[in-house]
């Protein structure tokens, strides 16, 4: 970590936040993150290779076994909600033990999952695959969210979370990339998902063997925790926890804008490489976000990026062209920038040390129970009433979710000075 002096008291969204510096600074001190925020990043690196080689390829696989629209929405639907139980139990779990077991076991399960798919011959079998895939998942959300949490200071979470989700991304962006040049050279979807299984077990070899968890209190300095205090979550998080859910509602599953791309005229080889593209432009664009969110408001800067995400899905419901798709996906692509690693670190502001295992838990957690009903949903309007409506729709939860965290942040629980 880097040698400046570690502040007293872990104050929530940055009542005593330091100046990080300007925003050159800012990526320069992505050298100073401890080790552990690393070794994750690499993990999730391998994992996302992994799981988007397969991800783009799957609905068009599941077209081939006879799967229609609202099955589609069901399996993502499903898996992320059984995956939210499990978030929550996780978390609660981890405040009590070593969270380094249950990230590794939940980077374990999804790679014996994703040789599952290779093998299914009905829809079933890959919506079986799915709910094991998410179960690891489940499983080590929480857990390592915490981990980077208590890794890190409150001045730095922003970037810490904002360069895991960048290694993320640059995974995701390697995996659709090794998809299509798989394809080209004549192997079948199959192949490639027993490939990309293949390249999944790295993860947890790499976690088992490099990762090693400090006692919790030599890696988090933010001051001492009295007994009345520990393990609470503070004023601000049920309501954040509001915002987050009524966002997720939206967040239906991007199966959605894979097809919708298909429709339009992008054709199935060339899907791969449309993920990669927009998983490398969020790449490069999560650190700085990140770096953002430590310099601004964190709920200021998640906000303009929910706006951002209902911007984009107007557009891909009423997109006619593949130009428009190209575009839409770097937009697309920017918001999980700006949002993704301000909304975790957001859940550390509002959470005392003892308890953080527990509020990634319950956010991870209830954003996942709100993908059933978002997938579902998403899934039965487009068979009845088309995508421009079905997009819509999601649009209409996600600007609604914006404008609730935004009056948080000038006028609620979320506003500097009032944690």
């Amino acid at each position: 970590m880097s040698s400046e002096p570690e502040p007293r008291g872990d104050d929530g969204l940055s009542r005593r936040r330091r100046p990080t510096g300007n925003f050159a600074d800012g990526l320069k001190s992505m050298r100073g993150l401890p080790r552990v925020v690393w070794v994750l990043g690499v993990v999730s690196l391998l994992n996302d290779v992994s799981s988007e080689a397969i991800f783009p390829l799957l609905p068009g696989f599941l077209t081939t076994l006879g799967a229609p629209m609202r099955f589609i929405g069901l399996i993502e639907g499903s898996a992320d909600a059984l995956s939210s139980i499990l978030k929550v139990l996780a978390g609660r779990l981890s405040d009590r033990g070593p969270r380094r077991l249950l990230v590794g076991g939940g980077y374990a399960i999804p790679a014996i999952a994703r040789a599952g798919i290779a093998a299914a011959t009905a829809p079933w079998h890959v919506l079986a695959a799915r709910l094991f895939d998410r179960t690891g998942k489940g499983i080590r959300s929480g857990p390592r969210d915490a981990i980077i949490a208590d890794s890190v200071r409150p001045t730095q979470r922003g970037r810490a979370f904002g360069l895991n989700r960048s290694m993320d991304h640059l995974g995701a962006a390697i995996g659709p990339t090794m998809a299509f040049v798989m394809m080209a050279v004549g192997f079948q979807s199959r192949t490639v998902f027993a490939a990309a299984a293949a390249i999944g077990m790295l993860a947890p070899l790499v976690l088992f063997f490099r990762l090693n968890e400090q006692p919790h209190d030599t890696i988090d300095h933010s001051g001492p925790i009295s007994a009345a205090e520990k393990g609470a979550l503070r004023r601000g998080y049920p309501a954040y926890l509001l915002a987050c859910v009524m966002f997720g509602l939206g967040n239906s599953s991007d199966a959605f804008l894979l097809i919708r791309a298909r429709e339009v005229g992008w054709a199935d080889k060339y899907l791969p490489l449309l993920w990669a593209f927009h998983h490398l432009v969020k790449s490069v664009a999560a650190v700085p976000g990140g770096t953002l969110s430590d310099r601004h408001s964190r709920g200021m800067v998640v906000s303009f990026g929910w706006a951002a995400y209902a911007l984009t899905y107007v557009g891909f419901g009423l997109a006619h062209a593949r130009w428009q798709i190209l575009v839409l996906f770097l937009v697309y692509a920017l918001y999980h920038g700006l949002a993704e690693g301000a909304e975790r670190a957001i859940v550390a502001d509002l959470s005392d040390r003892g308890a953080r295992g527990r509020a990634y838990g319950l956010y991870h957690g209830l954003i996942g129970a709100a993908a059933l009903p978002a997938g579902i949903g998403t899934g039965l309007l487009w068979d009845r009433f088309g995508p421009a409506w079905a997009l819509g729709a999601n649009a209409a939860f996600a600007a609604a979710a914006s404008a609730f965290l935004f009056g948080m942040t000038f006028a609620g629980p979320l506003r500097r000075g009032r944690q």
